[in-house]
């Protein structure tokens, strides 16, 4: 009988955890979170959480607070509206002048996209919030604010999309075309157009989605709309009338979301091939009808809302600016302030991934279960995470894993509809061999349905980390220890010179974040 030798790789292989496991893994950060929210909570606000509680079931139905919430949630649905159609006009643009191929074929070099891709890295980078904070500033209190700082970094995170669906498609027929002798232009939009739209629309519809719960959060910071009350509301502690905007706001964005997701079905599923090859089709004409509407739309909308364009032409610089006190930034504790934005980040984004697949697991492939569920996560895609912080603070000190907690929660609802939806798809033909092979329920949703999607959700994971990074700044008011409490403070103080270098050190770390999200995605996928 001979014993292996030490040096053999046996014993770390048996280490290796399934695939099954990968995405549990982050669900570890539990352990000491639980450990430490004991010492946080402060217990004085548990009378002030019943309340809310309650309130859910008993909202405010005075027609007047009806019609208050109706009013801001028109002018959440308008600004956000507003803001995804610019940022889908921007967006295709400088998608277009981002693109390798176009400039292959219309310039005959490829550099110019590389270096229009970099400079979009910028404004993508700087999260909604800061965008309005900075034109508030600028041109003061104006719809066109909201628009505006919703348009700019959608507008590049659009770019960045179409350009990389662009690059990725066949180009044979557009290299036939141009051998035929065809323009440029038209032989780009014969070839690319048709196999382009299908995905374009898809990530259109997401981006409408992420609007939405944008325009609510701009709201939150006193840019008007649906999101200003709920903060008034839930700050004046009255519960009621808050689940009574919150009831009329998940009813639109659930109403919003089964449109997208038929549209999605109608349109892309079932002419897939057919867009592919270039025939467009009756729902090809549908999709170009729908596009075509939007400008009128837009028009409409903003003039409903008094968006004024021309209110940028009235701006004003920075005041402060001439005497900005650089030794003062310096002197900021710049390394605690990365130290703990990281921190906050890698803390949310493990809650958040890691707690979605265990609660689908938990709960089992039960209808009655899966409803819940759907239910809670679409609470969390719905709440602002500043009102999730402040609803916390009722019970926890202010601190970063209070502030984990609220940026945690409201990823995990979204975490939680992709992995759901994404589960559906696998099929149920193996969790069925393996329940009919005596394995139990959840042990079947286990190796049958999480197994086949771990390393694909893992890699949207780490996209939705590098979100979470530009997010930590909505979190700030809840005295977590990061860049974001920092920034706060330095705007209730006027500070514009530690202002805009918090701002940059937020885009360096961003982009750092987005570079080191893309490695980690390309190698989940590429084991996958």
């Amino acid at each position: 009988m001979s014993t292996a030798p030490l040096s053999q790789p046996y014993p770390l292989a048996l280490l290796r955890p399934a695939a099954p496991l990968l995405p549990l893994l982050p669900a570890l950060v539990l352990l000491p979170v639980l450990a430490l929210l004991p010492g946080l909570v402060h217990g004085g606000g548990w009378d002030l959480i019943g309340r809310f509680a309650l309130a859910a079931l008993t909202p405010s139905l005075d027609p007047v607070v009806i019609q208050a919430a109706l009013a801001g949630l028109a002018i959440t649905l308008g600004m956000a509206l507003l803001g995804w159609i610019a940022s889908l006009a921007l967006g295709v643009v400088l998608g277009l002048a981002s693109s390798r191929v176009v400039w292959q074929v219309c310039g005959g070099c490829r550099w110019p996209a590389g270096m229009i891709r970099r400079l979009l890295a910028l404004p993508r980078s700087i999260h909604e919030l800061l965008w309005g904070l900075l034109l508030l500033q600028l041109v003061g209190l104006q719809p066109v604010v909201a628009v505006l700082a919703i348009a700019i970094p959608y507008g590049a995170l659009v770019a960045r999309v179409l350009a990389d669906l662009l690059d990725g498609l066949d180009s044979r027929r557009l290299e036939a075309l141009r051998s035929a002798g065809a323009p440029a232009p038209a032989a780009l939009l014969t070839a690319l157009g048709p196999p382009l739209l299908p995905g374009l629309l898809s990530y259109g519809g997401y981006r409408l989605e992420c609007a939405l719960r944008s325009a609510t959060l701009l709201g939150v910071f006193g840019l008007g709309g649906l999101g200003t009350d709920l903060k008034l509301t839930l700050q004046s502690l009255e519960f009621r009338e808050l689940w009574t905007g919150l009831w009329l706001l998940l009813a639109v964005m659930l109403t919003l979301e089964t449109l997208l997701g038929w549209l999605r079905r109608r349109w892309l599923m079932p002419r897939r091939l057919d867009l592919r090859r270039g025939g467009v089709g009756g729902r090809g004409r549908e999709m170009l009808l729908l596009l075509l509407a939007l400008p009128p739309l837009a028009l409409l909308v903003g003039r409903a809302l008094g968006v004024d364009p021309q209110a940028l032409l009235h701006g004003q610089p920075l005041p402060g600016l001439d005497s900005a006190d650089w030794a003062g930034v310096w002197a900021l504790p710049w390394l605690q302030l990365v130290a703990g934005t990281l921190l906050l980040t890698l803390l949310a984004a493990a809650l958040a991934v890691g707690l979605a697949p265990l609660q689908l697991l938990l709960a089992g492939p039960g209808r009655w279960g899966q409803g819940v569920l759907r239910f809670s996560w679409a609470l969390g895609r719905l709440w602002p995470p500043p009102l999730t912080a402040l609803l916390l603070l009722f019970l926890l000190q202010p601190g970063v894993i209070t502030a984990a907690l609220a940026l945690g929660f409201h990823n995990l609802g979204i975490l939680g509809r992709l992995l759901l939806e994404s589960s559906e798809d696998v099929g149920p033909a193996v969790e069925e061999a393996l329940s009919c092979a005596g394995s139990g329920p959840r042990l079947a949703l286990l190796y049958g349905r999480l197994s086949p999607m771990a390393r694909p959700y893992l890699a949207y994971g780490a996209y939705r980390a590098d979100v979470m990074l530009r997010e930590t700044v909505v979190v700030g008011l809840v005295g977590a220890a990061g860049l974001g409490s920092q920034l706060l403070e330095s705007l209730s103080a006027f500070a514009w010179d530690q202002v805009l270098a918090l701002v940059a050190v937020y885009a360096l770390l961003t982009l750092a974040g987005e570079e080191l999200s893309d490695r980690l995605r390309r190698s989940l996928l590429a084991g996958h």
